[in-house]
């Protein structure tokens, strides 16, 4: 099982329609399995890209 490592949180935003009525909504974080040192970790994208290079 992949264990999380990422601090990141999903982000909240109200979403509006054309009367100007707000519906909360949240954007989740990108999060890919990787292995890293033998073991599977979940990180985000950005995390995984910065990684790479």
């Amino acid at each position: 099982m992949a264990v999380n490592i990422s601090k990141k949180k999903p982000l909240t935003i109200n979403r509006r329609s054309k009367a100007c009525n707000a519906s909360k909504s949240r954007q989740k974080t990108n999060l890919q399995k990787k292995v890293i040192n033998g073991k599977s970790v979940l990180i985000t994208a950005r995390e995984a890209k910065k990684m790479a290079a």
